[in-house]
């Protein structure tokens, strides 16, 4: 399970942009492909080869010499589920009553801090951060969120005081004999129904109201002589939807049960349709790059204009995951569940298959005959060889010639062909392009003594121009 980091600040001190700008283009319940909703309070940050989950909290507002109780339930929230809290506050402003508040309030926690003065660009550091020493939270750390200013300094120091919860994360694995499939979806949608039914005992609680599960749930069984770990996780909202504590802090933990999970069901209620947010949880998985199949449940009670209704759904705003199974389930019925869970363990078989170099480059070689990139600017891209550089997800590096102007098009004609191919059915695919060093591309053509006084007589004739 990875670390959590939150940022708490009072509002227009920058936070979302030093959010956006340290998770980069890995903003949660978000993925590189069209039809998703973008939604920002989760990110992930990384760093080398370290990673972390990112909380933004929203503006903290000091109301009439206090916290307000939203706000103290705000501060609360991030202050528990974060193992790394980073205080921003305004170099431009400067220090404020509310920073004063806000900062009584953290010191009394047993938490990792860092101050984070931002807004410093074309200011003097120490000048800036001097006067929020008076804080008594450190040394401030100043930073320019909008231009990225000693941002790579910050993400050092954030995953050095991190390094003791990342060791303990590396600790926390489950046997390399165990498939592990995490359930994620909406509140009541029927996740502890599904896999009661499919334990065939009620060892979840199950009743009518949303968020009954609160925590992520780990359960081990025997699945046609396979070991087996179901992770029952809490309902995700959006955000506007979230009031109780326990279940804000279900939602990190059944972001790290993706981390955690080999194989991911996501399932879908058939009474309510698609929502976006069912798509953005299907962005999540895939911003994760986990193996994953999709369930509609409740299939049961609809009538058959109601089926083609959300077929019509499905094809429209899940476009972006045609290479998954969708299913339809009645977990009360114990319709259809094996279906999903064999689905499941395919795609998680599908994300760890290994291929010989010999056929990925041979499948390259006759793709480029067949279907040649197009030329860029009148030169032609060559993709000259690949193989597998890992797997879960599937990792294929190709090298060539001016592969950093391969049109996103032909990219995804090489991932569905590798699919078809070799079966990589139910798992995303990454494909990295290596380029071929020129070595003359740092040396200079010495001229001739006739050259260089062609060109001289080229530059005086242009001057008289």
């Amino acid at each position: 399970m990875l670390p959590i980091i939150a940022i708490i600040g009072r509002p227009n001190v920058g936070k979302s942009t030093f959010f956006n700008r340290l998770t980069g283009t890995r903003d949660a319940l978000v993925a590189d492909f069209s039809g998703l909703t973008r939604d920002r309070i989760y990110g992930h940050m990384n760093h080398q080869s370290l990673e972390a989950i990112m909380i933004d909290t929203g503006g903290l507002v000091h109301d009439h010499g206090d916290l307000s109780e939203v706000i103290q339930e705000q501060t609360k929230l991030a202050i528990e589920e974060s193992d790394l809290i980073l205080f921003l506050v305004d170099a431009r402003q400067g220090l404020i009553g509310n920073d004063q508040e806000i900062a009584r309030q953290l010191r009394k926690e047993n938490k990792p801090m860092i101050l984070v003065v931002n807004k410093t660009e074309g200011m003097n550091r120490e000048e800036s951060a001097s006067e929020f020493f008076s804080l008594g939270l450190g040394k401030p750390q100043c930073v320019s969120a909008l231009r990225g200013d000693y941002c790579d300094d910050l993400k050092e120091q954030i995953f050095e005081l991190l390094q003791v919860k990342i060791n303990e994360v590396n600790r926390i694995q489950l046997p390399e004999t165990t498939t592990a499939i995490a359930l994620i979806g909406r509140p009541n949608v029927g996740k502890s129904t599904f896999i009661n039914s499919i334990l065939r005992e009620d060892r979840l609680l199950t009743q009518n109201q949303p968020g009954t599960t609160r925590d992520t749930i780990h359960i081990d069984f025997k699945y046609h002589s396979r070991d087996l770990t179901l992770i029952d996780t809490a309902g995700i909202r959006r955000r506007k939807k979230i009031h109780q504590t326990v279940e804000k802090f279900s939602i990190v933990k059944a972001l790290q049960a993706i981390e955690l999970s080999d194989s991911v069901i996501v399932l879908i209620d058939g009474i309510e349709g698609i929502t976006d947010q069912d798509a953005s949880l299907v962005g999540l998985v895939l911003q994760n790059e986990r193996a994953l199949t999709i369930a509609i449940n409740k299939i049961d009670a609809l009538d058959e204009d109601q089926l083609k209704t959300l077929k019509r759904d499905i094809d429209r705003k899940l476009r972006f995951i045609s290479f998954a199974d969708i299913n339809n389930v009645s977990a009360l019925e114990n319709e259809n569940l094996d279906t999903v869970l064999m689905s499941a363990l395919n795609a998680a078989d599908a994300a760890c298959l290994a291929v010989p170099t010999k056929q990925v480059s041979k499948l390259i070689e006759n793709l480029i005959l067949s279907n040649p990139p197009p030329s860029i600017q009148g030169r032609r891209i060559k993709l000259k060889y690949a193989h597998q550089g890992g797997s879960q997800p599937p990792i294929f590096i190709v090298y060539g010639n001016q592969t950093d102007k391969l049109p996103k098009s032909y990219k995804r004609f090489l991932i569905n062909q590798l699919r078809k191919k070799f079966g990589f059915w139910g798992t995303p695919i990454r494909l990295e392009f290596r380029n071929s060093s020129n070595p003359y591309a740092e040396k200079k053509n010495k001229l001739s003594l006739r050259q260089w006084r062609k060109r001289k007589r080229i530059i005086r004739l242009r001057k008289k121009k």
